[in-house]
Order: C-alpha cells, then sequence, then structure tokens
C-alpha cells in the first residue's frame, strides 16, 4: 500500500474534501496547492500522478491530530506517551 493509497482511504473515511486537506496541512505549517493535491489521489498510469511522499504523509496526520483533537497547550506536537 503506497502512501497515496493511505491519503485516500484517509480522505474517504472522514469525508474530507480537498480544501480541508489543505487547511490541516495548513495547521502544521506544511503548504499544498489545490492542483499539487489534486495530483496525488490521481491513479498511477496518469501523466499528472504524484507519488506522496512520507514528509507530506507525515506533515497531514500530524495536522490531522491537531484537527481533531486541538493543539497541544505547550504549542508542540505530541509525542507517544
Amino acid at each position: 500500500m503506497t502512501n497515496n493509497d493511505i491519503l485516500k482511504k484517509l480522505r474517504v473515511a472522514l469525508h474530507l474534501r480537498n480544501d480541508e486537506i489543505i487547511k490541516i496541512l495548513a495547521l502544521v505549517d506544511f503548504k499544498v496547492t489545490a492542483s499539487e493535491l489534486g495530483a496525488l489521489f490521481r491513479k498511477e498510469g496518469h501523466e499528472n500522478y504524484k507519488p506522496c511522499g512520507d514528509q507530506l504523509l507525515r506533515n497531514f496526520l500530524n495536522g490531522l491530530i491537531i484537527h481533531m483533537r486541538g493543539p497541544s497547550p505547550d504549542g508542540k506536537i505530541r509525542d507517544e506517551e
């Protein structure tokens, strides 16, 4: 399973639109445009397909934590405790 597959499955499972994903990434100061995001959701053989890197997925997951739980009181991203 690729990072693109994980991102697609999370988008469907959480009923997220592309603009919401962009806002979630902005929570961790990770900038991505709508066209870049659209390229991640294309089929692998499409000419505009772009593989999702580890950094983008990691930042999305960290932003999703903030989006769902709210920011941590000390302003840092929470690690496993």
